[in-house]
């Protein structure tokens, strides 16, 4: 299994080119592409061959998937095989004001539409999606009882962080699980400039038994390294990078 690098990761750097490039001398040789590089999909799909990479999971936000046409243009342009939405689509989901269920069936109607274009479709989390409801519903069970085409990237150190063990879920939902998200989390009051994440294998978390786990447990294809704010997206790329090599990802 070859391991991905979400490019959300390296947004504040100043060339694309040179990021992907770099990301190649590394050892990735595979990358996720975000919403905000859709403008010249044709473009992209340059940089990326010039590269030596590839984009086979992209994340588009809800409002550019509603356009799902204009989704699924961009998606066979670039190459990509499958795109996750990866958030709710208005801070009031975050806050507790959101419809979930409605949401989760405007996902599935994605879904379809997706499927019927021979693309994948999913879902990635962070930690609003673990809040229960009156009915001891989670919205990330909405959302994947919504339509069995709908797939789950899984967020593992979200899910941590929304006080859930990604195991029970993985024993719970990983027919659902096509990718997991490789993070990591600095221990407690460290890095706080980095909002307490980690570059992988330096942080908190037991990722060679997780990647176990991941493999057993769930139809993953996809292991994609992300940091949301990093100071140094190289670095965190390069040591993030070693450590998927030393758990032989």
């Amino acid at each position: 299994m070859d391991f991905s690098y979400q490019l959300y990761s390296a947004r504040n750097e100043a060339s694309l080119d040179d990021t992907l490039k770099t990301l190649s001398s590394l050892g990735y040789t595979q990358v996720e592409g975000w919403g905000g590089q859709f403008e010249d999909p044709s473009a992209l799909a340059q940089s990326l061959k010039n590269a030596g990479l590839t984009m086979p999971t992209a994340h588009m936000g809800y409002g550019q998937l509603e356009n799902t046409d204009a989704a699924l243009k961009i998606a066979d342009t670039v190459g990509i095989q499958t795109v996750y939405c990866p958030a709710p689509p208005s801070e009031a989901f975050r806050t507790g004001g959101g419809n979930w269920q409605e949401f989760a069936e405007g996902l599935a109607k994605i879904a379809t539409a997706f499927k019927a274009a021979g693309k994948g479709f999913g879902y990635h989390n962070h930690h609003w999606e673990f809040t229960r409801d009156a009915n001891d519903k989670t919205p990330i069970e909405l959302i994947l009882e919504a339509s069995p085409d709908t797939q789950w990237e899984m967020d593992l150190a979200w899910v941590i962080r929304a006080d859930e063990d990604p195991i029970f879920w993985m024993d719970k939902l990983g027919s659902r699980i096509t990718a997991v998200h490789v993070k990591d989390i600095a221990p407690a009051g460290e890095k706080t400039d980095e909002d307490g994440w980690a570059d992988v294998g330096t942080g908190t978390l037991d990722w060679p038994n997780y990647i176990n786990q991941i493999k057993a447990k769930t139809k993953a294809s996809y292991f994609v390294a992300e940091h949301d704010k990093p100071s140094d997206a190289i670095r965190f790329a390069r040591n993030t990078a070693a450590a998927l090599k030393s758990y032989g990802v």
